[in-house]
C-alpha cells in the first residue's frame, strides 16, 4: 500500500505572505484522491516528534531555542519565517512522519511524507525555510535502533542539502549525495560524501546521464540497506529558484531512476518531497504527483 503523511499543518503555518508555496502540501493529496491512485486510508497523520530524538541529531541549545522561541532575530531571518508555536509544531509532525515513513517502507518498499526535505538545518542552525532535519532526524533514528546499518541520502533537490552534510560529516554508516545547482543557494557549500554541481541550464539528457551512470556505482560501493531519497521538483525548467531546464517528464524519469535501482537492490526509500517554486502551482504540483505515480506503478 502506499502510504503518505500528511497533515492540514503541513500547508496552513504561516502568515498569508508565505501561502502560495504551501499550497502544493494540500493539492498533491487532493489530486492523488481525484485520480482514485488513493483514498484516505493510504494518508496518515503523525504526532509530533519526541525531544529525544530531535537532541539525537539537533544541538540542545539550539533546539531548546526553537521550543521556546527564543531563537534571536537574526536567525529568524536565516531561517525566513518568523517563529511561532506553530510552525515548530510543524516541524516535528514533519520530522515524524518521516521516521513513521520509514517503518511503512520496511513494510512496502516505498513510502512518502508529502512534506518534509528540510535538508538546510544543520546540527545548530535553521536556514532556508527549514527548522529541523526530517531526513537526517529518521536516518539517526534507523541507525540508533538498529534497523539500518548503512544509509544512503540521495538529495536530488536543486539546492545543496548543506544541513545533512554538515550533520553525518562524521559518521561512516551514512553516505550523502547531493546533485544541485552549482550557482545556487546555499551560496556557502558544505561538503556531502559527494556533490555534483550543475551548471546552470541543464537539460534532461544531461542530468540524466549523470544520475544513470553515478547512483547504480555508488549502491554497489556503499551497499546501503536503507535509502532516503530528497525529491524536489524545483529541477524544472519553469522553477523561479531553480536555474536548471528540465523537464516534467525528466523529472519523472529522474524519479524512475531512483525507484529502479532501489527495487532491483531491493532497498526500502523513504521519500520526501523537496522545494518547487514555478510560478503556476499546477506544474509544482504535476511534477510532485508523477513521483507517486511512478512510485505506484513500480511498487504496486
Amino acid at each position: 500500500m502506499l502510504k503518505i503523511a500528511f497533515d492540514p499543518i503541513f500547508a496552513h503555518p504561516l502568515p498569508d505572505g508565505h501561502r502560495f508555496p504551501m499550497l502544493k502540501y494540500e493539492l498533491i493529496p487532493e489530486q492523488l484522491l481525484y485520480e482514485g491512485l488513493i483514498t484516505e486510508d493510504n494518508l496518515f497523520r503523525s504526532e509530533p516528534m519526541s525531544e529525544d530524538i530531535i537532541l539525537k541529531t539537533h544541538d540542545r541549545i539550539y533546539w531548546e531555542s526553537l521550543r521556546d522561541l527564543t531563537l534571536p532575530e537574526k536567525e529568524q531571518r536565516r531561517i525566513g519565517f518568523p517563529l511561532t508555536d506553530r510552525l515548530v509544531e510543524r516541524e516535528r509532525r514533519i520530522g515524524q512522519g518521516t521516521i513513521d515513513g520509514c517503518n511503512f517502507a520496511f513494510k512496502y518498499g516505498v513510502a512518502f511524507n508529502v512534506a518534509g526535505g528540510t535538508h538546510h538545518a544543520g546540527s545548530n542552525w535553521g536556514e532556508g525555510f527549514c527548522l529541523l532535519n526530517d531526513q537526517a532526524m529518521a536516518a539517526n533514528y534507523l541507525l540508533d535502533n538498529e534497523l539500518a546499518n548503512s544509509i544512503l541520502i540521495v538529495d536530488l533537490d536543486v539546492h545543496q542539502g548543506n544541513g545533512t552534510a554538515q550533520i553525518f560529516e562524521r559518521e561512516p554508516r551514512v553516505f550523502t549525495f547531493s546533485m544541485h545547482g552549482a550557482n545556487n543557494f546555499p551560496y556557502r557549500k558544505e561538503r556531502s560524501d559527494l556533490d555534483i554541481p550543475l551548471n546552470d541550464g541543464i537539460g534532461d539528457k544531461e542530468y540524466l546521464d549523470i544520475l544513470t551512470q553515478v547512483l547504480p556505482q555508488l549502491i554497489t560501493q556503499q551497499k546501503p540497506d536503507f535509502i532516503f531519497y530528497l525529491a524536489g521538483a524545483d529541477i524544472l525548467a519553469t522553477d523561479k529558484l531553480g536555474k536548471l531546464s528540465l523537464t516534467k517528464e525528466g523529472c519523472k524519469q529522474r524519479d524512475r531512476i531512483v525507484f529502479e535501482n532501489a527495487i532491483k537492490h531491493n532497498i526500502p526509500v523513504q521519500v520526501s518531497m523537496g522545494g518547487g517554486y514555478s510560478p503556476d502551482i499546477k506544474d509544482v504540483v504535476e511534477a510532485h504527483c508523477n513521483t507517486y505515480r511512478i512510485a505506484n506503478e513500480l511498487y504496486f
